[in-house]
């Protein structure tokens, strides 16, 4: 078993990298299909968010699957490799126990990596191509990430994404009472956004998504109304503030649209929040004036304030992982001797079966069952040991002494 992690994340790739290489929720399963039909990969999980695409796998032979990575985006290996980060083995496990607990997000200490994970580890289910391995793995990882937050202040004075924004907005606005607010899609980024903006108290809020029904439902909670995606042209200089987060494959909002928005409004200053990946809103847009556009990475200044008063549990996180990442190798390392556990009990067994029949048949004609049992004793003892004193009286020189030493901690024999 050979576990390998590799990917992207915040910190090795810009949006502009991170979003050719995501991928989208509808097409997961097929693409962990295509990856597992691979004869090299055994098992194989994709983790991708706003922040990050990471693939886990089951494999001896890392560079097939790094460059079905490419492939598969219809890249060039050369045009991610720069970005891309590879862990093998105790790495790997270190890095999805980081991940899960919070330790490797923009946001330190935040919650909602976990979710997205366990959602990746049930789409790898549906797909069957998550093996042993990887489902000890994750299994370790969900319970690793429970105990960093439940022994440590890991997520005390974190600052969300979504609060963050409300931040950036009040830089921009003298007070949010006054402003319409936008909220382009229905997911939960969405919904942890409208709360955290809905909490200000805005003129008006509206929810705009391709599904009308799944935006009204999340727009009710907040007292807003809903639109479909197809009236965004007609009303998009109506809003002030707007926020967007879909998993749409190509821009929901271009240059031209705000441009237009823009004149439409005067001039009035339009705050946007893109924290889609692949980016909702084309970034020329940052370039007109009176637009003040953020995407996740231009969050992350915000996100880390308070990260000195969270160092210590960082440490203490830490501490945990590092444990947890020992016991799962053991477990690991143990997994790779069961073959030969079981051919050398095996092995003993077909000696037990062969004089247990020959005591069974000799009882059967009559003969003395005690001196029966004890030949047998005596036959399963030559065997055992005839094969370990015939390496041991044939070695020489440094080869006895390792035999000996091996053959004393084996039989836990002192010998004088």
């Amino acid at each position: 078993m050979q576990i390998f992690t590799f990917g992207i994340n915040h910190q090795t790739a810009p949006v502009a990298i991170r979003e050719r290489v995501a991928f989208h929720a509808e097409g997961i399963v097929q693409a962990l299909h295509d990856l597992a039909g691979q004869r090299p990969v055994k098992e194989a999980a994709i983790l991708s968010t706003c922040n990050r695409t990471e693939i886990y796998c089951n494999t001896a032979e890392p560079q097939h699957a790094i460059h079905w990575l490419a492939d598969y985006h219809k890249l060039k290996p050369q045009a991610i490799e720069p970005y891309l980060y590879t862990l093998p083995q105790d790495q790997a496990v270190k890095h999805a126990f980081r991940v899960a607990s919070g330790l490797d997000s923009m946001v330190i200490g935040e919650a909602q990596i976990l979710g997205q994970m366990k959602q990746a580890v049930k789409t790898a289910e549906k797909a069957g191509t998550l093996g042993l391995l990887l489902h000890k793995l994750f299994q370790s990882t969900f319970s690793v990430a429970k105990e960093v937050r439940t022994a440590t202040e890991i997520g005390a004075n974190s600052v969300s994404m979504a609060a963050a924004s409300v931040r950036l907005a009040e830089r921009i606005f003298p007070t949010l009472h006054e402003q319409n607010v936008l909220f382009i899609g229905a997911g939960e980024m969405i919904e942890l956004c409208a709360t955290y903006f809905a909490a200000q108290k805005p003129k008006h809020i509206t929810v705009a998504n391709r599904t009308l029904e799944r935006a009204r439902l999340l727009a009710q909670r907040f007292g807003g109304t809903a639109i479909t995606l197809n009236e965004l042209p007609d009303q998009l200089s109506n809003y002030d503030i707007i926020v967007t987060s879909t998993a749409s494959p190509l821009p929901i909002l271009g240059k031209g649209l705000v441009e237009r928005s823009i004149k439409a409004r005067k001039h009035r200053p339009i705050f946007m929040v893109d924290l889609a990946v692949p980016r909702d809103i084309e970034s020329e847009v940052a370039e007109l004036d009176d637009v003040f556009l953020y995407t996740v990475d231009d969050l992350s200044q915000i996100v880390q304030e308070g990260m000195e008063s969270r160092q210590t549990a960082v440490v203490q996180a830490e501490a945990i992982i590092d444990t947890s990442v020992e016991t799962f190798m053991h477990w690991m390392e143990s997994r790779e001797l069961v073959p030969t556990i079981r051919a050398l009990r095996d092995h003993a067994e077909r000696y037990r079966r062969h004089e247990l029949e020959r005591a069974q048949r000799l009882i059967a004609k009559g003969e003395d069952p005690q001196q029966v049992l004890e030949q047998m004793s005596r036959a399963l003892i030559n065997k055992f040991l005839h094969v370990p004193t015939h390496a041991l009286t044939h070695a020489d020189g440094t080869d006895r002494e390792q035999m000996v030493a091996l053959l004393s901690r084996l039989y836990s024999i002192h010998l004088e």
